[in-house]
């Protein structure tokens, strides 16, 4: 079968659409190239092993290189890598021999929020209009049809401001800000941040809770300063990521881009690709640096994807949890297997379990209750 055969026939597997016998010949050819990897690896040398898979899938059916193109984007499909000994692919439930509970197809999560004016207004935003919302001072305050809140001064002059907006995102929920300096700020599900409507001469000062992302405005002699939790992180002008979750055990602040200092128990500088973690506490704690840091993973969510790499089962239901507005249970002693991959997040949440099934995990659903089985 020649390149093109072969993509067309995945195509049709993926899509539900095989014959009996096609549906055979792709599985027999997937679990052939499975056999043909050794499987009994760990660390490093597990990951190599998936990349060595997933590239020779790729050569197989004329795929280019899957840092050029992601599989998941191609196939349409879901790719989890489960445990320490398995690869799994899943697609739209066939017929299978352990076919996983029926859940509800809830919808993933989208560009939703409330902001809170500094005379306690509450406005619900969402993305379908275009409008201006409020004034305050001298900014005018507009929703746009993208899911963005952009915050424009009229006068462009600094002022003494002390009045301060709050952004929130609820479960399955995401929001863009866009403040008065031109900084941009991505906040993820069950996120805020808290802001001066003006910035004063000589700081930018902000405070965030959950997850967000920052491409921040630079201008001299005015440091931006964010607070999360214990933690403060300057920078004149960059690009970072900080996930601060109150119920996450770790605490990190990725760069990208630029310089940053941040300062808790200790202080560490972070050049662009390195990341600090902190345990999460109401107290400051001490702050360690990973060199090499994953930058991919640590924006993937920007990117609409769920990445893990050797994740635990409670780290990979948190993150699905937050998203899918699910409340998530573990009933019995918590299944110790790992994951590494992707998951994008437009997928419905019965496609999410439907893998995390075909990977081993048990579960059953109760409404928006999920519950983890041994």
């Amino acid at each position: 079968m020649n390149p093109k055969e072969a993509k067309s026939l995945l195509k049709k597997y993926l899509e539900n659409r095989c014959t009996p016998e096609e549906q055979a010949s792709v599985e027999q050819w997937y679990e052939s190239l499975v056999n043909e990897q050794s499987w009994e690896l760990e660390g490093s040398r597990y990951l190599e092993a998936q990349e060595q898979l997933k590239a020779k899938i790729d050569r197989r059916i004329g795929l280019v290189p899957i840092y050029k193109r992601r599989w998941l984007q191609y196939a349409a499909a879901v790719v989890l890598l489960a445990g320490c000994s398995l690869f799994w692919l899943y697609h739209k439930p066939q017929q299978t021999v352990n076919t996983p509970p029926v859940v509800a197809a809830l919808a993933p999560g989208s560009n939703k929020a409330t902001l809170t004016l500094a005379n306690g207004k509450v406005i619900t935003l969402d993305q379908q209009e275009h409008k201006e919302l409020a004034r305050e001072e001298n900014t005018a305050i507009s929703q746009q049809k993208n899911g963005t809140l952009v915050y424009t001064s009229l006068d462009n002059q600094p002022s003494d401001s002390r009045s301060f907006n709050v952004l929130n995102t609820p479960k399955g929920g995401q929001y863009k800000l866009v403040l008065p300096d031109g900084t941009k700020v991505w906040l993820n599900a069950m996120s805020s941040i808290r802001f001066p409507v003006s910035f004063p001469a000589g700081s930018r000062n902000v405070s965030v809770t959950g997850e967000a992302y920052f491409e921040v405005a630079q201008l001299h002699n005015k440091p931006f300063k964010v607070t999360a939790n214990n933690t403060s992180v300057e920078v004149l002008g960059t690009k970072f990521n900080i996930s601060a979750y109150s119920n996450d055990e770790e605490q990190k602040i990725t760069l990208l881009q630029g310089k940053i200092k941040i300062s808790s128990q200790n202080s560490l500088t972070l050049l662009p690709g390195q990341q600090a973690v902190s345990k999460t506490s109401n107290q400051p704690q001490a702050l360690t640096l990973t060199a090499h840091a994953d930058t991919e993973q640590a924006i993937a969510w920007m990117n609409g994807y769920f990445q893990f790499r050797q994740a635990g089962i409670r780290e990979v239901m948190q993150q699905i949890s937050r998203w899918y507005d699910i409340e998530v249970v573990f009933a019995g002693a918590v299944p110790t297997k790992k994951f590494s991959g992707e998951i994008p997040r437009s997928s419905s949440l019965s496609e999410v379990l439907t893998g995390l099934s075909v990977s081993g995990i048990n579960y059953r659903t109760e409404g928006r209750k999920v519950i983890i089985m041994p």
